[in-house]
């Protein structure tokens, strides 16, 4: 999971802008394709919007001409499947008084990859193996004992425990390590591998990133998301920094694909399971290994400011996965947004910095600001409701935006107590994914996606005031991301924040407006609209493929919103 990075400035108060277009296809105009005497007309002042859904109105909407004489009218259109059936996809066409005479992918839908580091990739794999009871590793379900487990003293420091760690990437393979305790601090144990690489961390470091562990980032998670189980009695969470973790790549592939820094394995803590692994609570971390003996190199410094990042991201999957599976008997959060609550994670743990410490808030959040960008940049050809092993870094960069949004508008206020009592509310329940955040905010999953969809745009928009449910509070997206553009320069080529703003939607006449692709789970294509003074009004069809009506399984609504 690790991207190398300089230093960046990441400017805490500033914003960042969600928005993320794809232009899609242009083809030619034949014949007028609405059904005008079945449309609906949509009349919007400045900043009043719509959700519409395109059956009862035959996918024809009908826009009234502009009555200034001075000022000309502009619109947002986002066609969105408003939908939390993971990996649902629907094509679609939105086009101009006309109707398409056959879909052809846009170039941005074509191109569209999914890129995922190796890192990722894992992780992925180990969130899919939960999520299917772990079916792919061969393991037979053993029943929970009838009698207690033998529990667990709490380890002291130099204690020496043995640990069954996945030593390749589909976990067929376990291998066998001991490792010392340097550091047992309140919930938390750092053991070592005793045949980690010499000049790693010091017992100085080990001391500074237990104190970080124990005193800041676990009562971040802990307070943000619930307790974690405790299955072995012991009270601590293991921290185990082993050479494994640095093997499951070798030198080459970590240098053209990446690394795992650092895992949680449901296995560990699942009653059917966790006896034929290491039953209690442990998270996996590479250790530090700067001549590069075990795979590519990872200096004392990258690994102080990596592993804290992975620590607070992936200790949130393991609470996640007690609350609903252990606790509650259900089914694991759904892929995408265990992910975007594992990603809102790092950003509170960033948060937690601030005031005065802008370096470490930047370590925290800047991985997150790199995956929105991508995903704003070119969002109808990524999900919001991905499903594992399909994800890519920009679809994290969606679940963020997601959670973040969710924590504006739903928390009571900003403050991390009110936002952890909503992040709470998500995680102390047996529902999943958009049920579990109907019943978090009080309203449909499709009224929720579709106002985010809009807010990606308006949320900070230069000289529109968005409606209140339509912006990101704890962000000013348009200051941020500008900011890291004028930062290029310390990015390895090409700049991943190219754009000071990275949603740019294509911009025409109503009767000129030409979307065509697929619409993915959650997320939304854009549109600009513009009618000049006293121009006259257009009619907008909305459709599937040769004017078909859209099925209304998926949900499929145009979000409109009158910007000017």
């Amino acid at each position: 999971m690790g991207r190398r990075k300089r230093k960046i400035a990441v400017l805490a108060s500033g914003a960042l802008v969600a928005a993320a277009c794809g232009s899609g296809s242009t083809q030619p105009k034949p014949t007028p394709a609405c059904n005008t005497a079945a449309g609906q007309p949509v009349t919007l002042s400045v900043g009043a919007y719509q959700s519409i859904p395109p059956l009862a109105n035959a996918g024809c909407l009908i826009f009234p001409g502009n009555a200034s004489i001075t000022d000309s009218a502009r619109y947002l259109l986002a066609p969105q499947i408003a939908t939390d059936v993971e990996g649902a996809t629907l094509p679609f066409i939105l086009v101009g008084d006309t109707l398409h005479p056959a879909l052809a992918a846009s170039q941005a839908e074509a191109s569209a990859s999914r890129n995922l580091k190796l890192g990722d990739q894992f992780h992925d794999f180990l969130r899919q193996q939960e999520r299917t009871h772990f079916a792919g590793l061969g393991l037979a379900p053993r029943p929970a004992p009838s009698a207690p487990a033998l529990r667990l003293p709490p380890p002291n420091v130099g204690d020496t425990r043995s640990f069954k760690v996945c030593s390749k990437l589909d976990c067929t393979t376990v291998a066998t390590v001991l490792a010392t305790a340097k550091v047992v601090s309140g919930h938390l144990a750092i053991y070592v591998d005793n045949n980690a690489p010499a000049n790693g961390l010091t017992q100085t470091d080990f001391d500074a990133l237990g104190a970080q562990f124990d005193t800041r980032l676990y009562a971040i998670d802990t307070t943000a998301f619930g307790r974690e189980s405790d299955i072995d009695g012991n009270t601590v969470v293991a921290v185990l920094m082993t050479n494994i973790v640095n093997k499951l790549v070798t030198k080459q592939v970590c240098q053209t694909q990446g690394f795992i820094a650092g895992f949680f394995f449901g296995a560990d803590i699942d009653p059917a399971f966790a006896s034929q692994f290491n039953n209690g609570e442990v998270f996996y971390s590479i250790v530090a290994d700067p001549d590069s003996t075990l795979s590519c190199a990872h200096s004392v410094a990258r690994l102080k400011s990596l592993v804290p990042v992975t620590f607070v991201h992936e200790f949130q999957h393991m609470i996640s996965y007690n609350q609903h599976v252990l606790v509650r008997s259900g089914q694991p959060q759904v892929t995408w947004l265990d992910e975007g609550m594992s990603h809102f994670a790092e950003e509170l743990g960033g948060r937690s910095f601030l005031p005065g410490d802008d370096s470490s808030f930047s370590d925290f959040v800047l991985g997150d600001l790199l995956n929105s960008y991508e995903y704003l940049d070119s969002s109808g050809t990524h999900f919001l409701a991905f499903s594992a092993g399909i994800g890519s870094l920009a679809e994290r960069g969606a679940a963020w935006l997601f959670v973040r949004y969710l924590a504006d508008q739903y928390a009571a206020d900003t403050s991390f107590a009110s936002i952890a009592a909503f992040t709470r509310s998500l995680e102390l329940t047996n529902l999943v994914g958009g049920a579990d955040i109907a019943a978090a905010t009080g309203t449909s999953f499709a009224t929720v996606v579709g106002r985010w969809a809009l807010a990606n745009y308006v949320s900070d928009l230069p000289g529109f005031t968005a409606p209140p449910e339509l912006r990101y509070k704890s962000w000013r997206f348009r200051t941020t991301f500008p900011l890291l553009n004028a930062q290029c320069f310390k990015f390895r080529p090409p700049c991943p924040f190219a754009k000071p703003f990275p949603l740019t939607p294509p911009d025409s006449a109503g009767d000129a407006v030409s979307l065509s692709g697929s619409l993915r789970a959650g997320s939304a294509w854009y549109a600009l609209a513009f009618q000049p003074p006293s121009g006259p009004g257009f009619n907008l069809l909305f459709s599937g493929p040769g004017g078909n009506a859209l099925s209304p399984t998926f949900v499929p609504q145009l979000n409109v919103i009158r910007i000017h």
